[in-house]
């Protein structure tokens, strides 16, 4: 198949790229990054996909799938280039699908849409609603993104598509909200709270996203590898020393003392979990996982 990837020169979305180029696949990309030492039958476009050139990739190539992984997690961009990379990239791909005939759009998202809150069930599905609007303002943009790819079946009901929402991947790329969160000697807790976190090797990631081009998912699917561990067993598996903090004071050290910065609204997923039910995806692809937790903390921790 002709399968475009946007935000390709990411690590997991090169690692997909690699993936499906191994297997006799053509890889199309486009990224405002380049790829300087892309391989034979990988062809980077760089510009933005917000422009009038990533347009001319659809119209000139025509692929038959889209992987939209051209989202952004991090909070070093501005409120406002996060907005326009996030939901106005996002609208104009789903549109170019659309008017260029892809037959299936495969959007890579976050399953923290969810939130964080002490009254919400333990197992998300995928009925529940996206909550972190109101609980971390600063995902609202990517919880708009994850909407309008939503929308798209029924929007375009010609076109398959697939809404992942993906728990944070882990593992030798350190790339990544969580490998971010993680990078500093010291992880920060809410004195008092101990939550689960959701995590998944990078290569099992990236095995689910190729599973769901393989298996022309249409739909939205939370997607899941080994059970969650309590932040406290991960920042300890991964080498790092758990810093519990009085939440009054939380504030104060953010980014500061070794510590990771983190937003306002990142609070409530330091305190409450966010854990996702995965059984449709893998009922529907066969997906298993090759890595327990364990071993996702020690490739983290070694590479």
């Amino acid at each position: 198949m002709k399968i475009l990837i946007t935000g390709i020169n990411g690590a997991h979305a090169r690692m997909v790229a690699l993936r499906l180029r191994a297997r006799g696949d053509e890889i199309l990309g486009i990224d405002r990054r380049p790829w300087p030492d892309a391989p034979e039958g990988v062809h980077v476009f760089q510009t933005d996909v917000r422009k009038r050139p990533a347009a001319d990739v659809f119209r000139q190539h025509r692929p038959d799938v889209v992987i939209h992984m051209a989202t952004i997690t991090h909070f070093t961009a501005s409120a406002e280039e996060r907005l326009r990379i996030n939901l106005h990239g996002t609208r104009l791909v789903f549109e170019y699908c659309h008017e260029f005939g892809v037959k299936q759009a495969v959007f890579v998202g976050r399953h923290t849409i969810y939130g964080a809150a002490p009254d919400a069930p333990l197992y998300r599905t995928e009925e529940e609603p996206p909550l972190a609007v109101s609980t971390f303002p600063e995902l609202a943009d990517l919880v708009a993104a994850d909407l309008f790819a939503a929308a798209a079946l029924w929007r375009w009901p010609n076109l398959k598509t697939a809404v992942l929402r993906m728990v944070y991947m882990l593992g030798p790329t350190h790339r990544g909200t969580l490998a971010s969160f993680l990078a500093g000697p010291r992880v920060p807790m809410i004195l008092g709270f101990d939550p689960l976190y959701h995590f998944m090797h990078d290569e099992d990631g990236v095995e689910a996203i190729v599973r769901a081009v393989d298996h022309q998912l249409s739909g939205i699917y939370n997607v899941a590898g080994p059970p969650p561990v309590p932040l406290s067993t991960l920042a300890r598996g991964t080498g790092r020393q758990p810093i519990p903090i009085p939440e009054p004071l939380f504030k104060y050290s953010a980014g500061r003392f070794g510590l990771p910065y983190l937003p306002p609204g990142a609070v409530a997923h330091i305190k409450h979990p966010i854990v996702v039910d995965a059984t449709a995806f893998r009922r529907a692809t066969n997906f298993e996982h090759k890595h327990d937790a364990h071993a996702v903390m020690v490739s983290f921790r070694e590479s």
